[in-house]
Formats: C-alpha cells, sequence, structure tokens
C-alpha cells in the first residue's frame, strides 16, 4: 500500500505504514520504532481472525483446498481488497466480491471452475442468516387459496441458478464440466429460522420468478407457464402446479395468500 504525501503528520505516516504491514508484512516493511514482536501479535491477529471467520462461512471450499493455495487467496484477500463495509460480518461478502473481481491465482493448483458458483451459494446461507426480515404475516393468510389467490412469496427465499450443482460438490464430487442443464436452488429461512435449500426444476423456478416479479394469482401463473410449455395438458400442469405452490407454502417459501389488494 503506497505511502503518499510528504506533508502527512508523523502519526499518519506511521499509521499507514502499521495498516500496510499488517496487510502485506511479505512487502511492506513495519513502521520504525516499533518492537518486532509486538508488531507481529497484530499481523497475526487481524490475519487469524480473518481467515478463521471465512473459513467458518466458507467450509465446503477450504476443505476442498490445500492449506497453502487457502492461505495464499486470504493472505492475496487481505492485502489486495479495499472493503465498503467496516463491519466485521461483512468479511465475507468482500471476501465474494475479491473472488468476483480481484483474484488471480497464485498457486499451482488448478482453480476448479465453480469456485465463485460454490463460494456465493455457502455466502447465501450465512446472508439469509444475518437477514433481519420475516416471513411475511400482515396482510397474508397462510391457508387461503393457492390458486384463487395471489401467493406471497417470502422474502427469505433466494431463488438461485448456477451451472454446477453447487449443493453437491463434496471431495466425492468436483465436476471438470458444468453439465447442460443449468441447477434451479431455493435457499431460505423457514419458521423456525433455519436456512434451508430445495433444489426445483425450471418450470418451479419460472413460477416463483412470475409470482414475485408479476401482480398474479396461482392460477394465472400456472395457466401462463402452460402456455409456455407447448404440448402440455393444461390440466396436468394445474394439478402439478398446485402441488408444488402446497410443497412451497410448507417450506414458508410461500408464506400464504395476500389477504388485501394493495
Amino acid at each position: 500500500m503506497p505511502l503518499r504525501g510528504e506533508n502527512l503528520p508523523n502519526y499518519r505516516v506511521t499509521q499507514l505504514a502499521f495498516a500496510a504491514h499488517i496487510r502485506n508484512p511479505a512487502v511492506h516493511p513495519a513502521p520504525l520504532g516499533i518492537e518486532p514482536r509486538r508488531m507481529q501479535i497484530y499481523v497475526d491477529l487481524v490475519y487469524n481472525n480473518i481467515e478463521r471467520f471465512l473459513a467458518n462461512t466458507f467450509r465446503i471450499i477450504r476443505s476442498l483446498t490445500s492449506d497453502a493455495a487457502w492461505h495464499a487467496m486470504v493472505r492475496d484477500f487481505v492485502h489486495r481488497h479495499r472493503s465498503a463495509s467496516p463491519f466485521f460480518q461483512e468479511i465475507p461478502r468482500e471476501f465474494l466480491a475479491y473472488l468476483e473481481t480481484e483474484r488471480e491465482s497464485l498457486h499451482d493448483e488448478v482453480e476448479p471452475p465453480w469456485l465463485l458458483e460454490l463460494a456465493h451459494y455457502e455466502w447465501v446461507e450465512l446472508a439469509l442468516d444475518l437477514d433481519q426480515r420475516s416471513i411475511p404475516e400482515r396482510d397474508v393468510d397462510p391457508g387461503g387459496d393457492l390458486l384463487d389467490g395471489y401467493p406471497v412469496v417470502s422474502p427469505l427465499a433466494w431463488l438461485l441458478s448456477y451451472e454446477f450443482p453447487v449443493h453437491r460438490i463434496s471431495k466425492q464430487y468436483q465436476p471438470a464440466i458444468a453439465p447442460d442443464q443449468p441447477t434451479f436452488l431455493v435457499v431460505y429461512r423457514d419458521r423456525a429460522e433455519r436456512v434451508r435449500f430445495l433444489e426445483v426444476n425450471r418450470v418451479t423456478a419460472r413460477l416463483l420468478s412470475m409470482l414475485r416479479e408479476t401482480d398474479v394469482s396461482g392460477r394465472a401463473a400456472l395457466t401462463r407457464i402452460g402456455l409456455e410449455l407447448a404440448g402440455h395438458d393444461r390440466e396436468a400442469v394445474e394439478r402439478g402446479g398446485l402441488q408444488m405452490l402446497e410443497q412451497l407454502r410448507d417450506c414458508a417459501i410461500i408464506a400464504g395468500v395476500r389477504t388485501v389488494d394493495d
């Protein structure tokens, strides 16, 4: 981190040198006048706290990455990235931004093609756990008619699409090539405040997207989907759609149906 400005007060020069050394002690020397042992305490404290938090958030990535590659990546993040938030709980979001825009391969290991998608999937779990919103209850009937009523999708249900089946990646399954079809997942927080996921097909993903983005009844949404699915029996689409709507409500992905007009 370059030190700018010859007219800076001495304490500011020391602060900048202190922070630069903490970010990358291999590149930036410690400020003069600070005992190396004490300086190392700060270096270790900052790095270890960030590394542990990232390892706890991105557990699958950590388990699939060698120690050398993992620590090289975290070191580069600490050195390179400029966070937009001062809050510690936002560090995983900042790490995700680093992976998206700043990450460079720093190790001999071949970086898996699903790394960024898996990182996003793991971050979503934390983001939903910290989300201050609740499943809607006001003006919502949890037992209302899902076909003739207007289903309300919970704000704590995130519809996600990935090239790779990130929810299956493990030590036993690490695909080198993305499947022909994308993976659709709904990651959600249920009424017991637990973060869960549900794999859905393209039709269900379309249904959820339509319910969230347009003012439409369940029946109208299914009718529209039936028209999009040329060659499918309309009644069969409605029956299957009702079953899916009920499952989504049981999971609290759908909170219920709207009881008042907007």
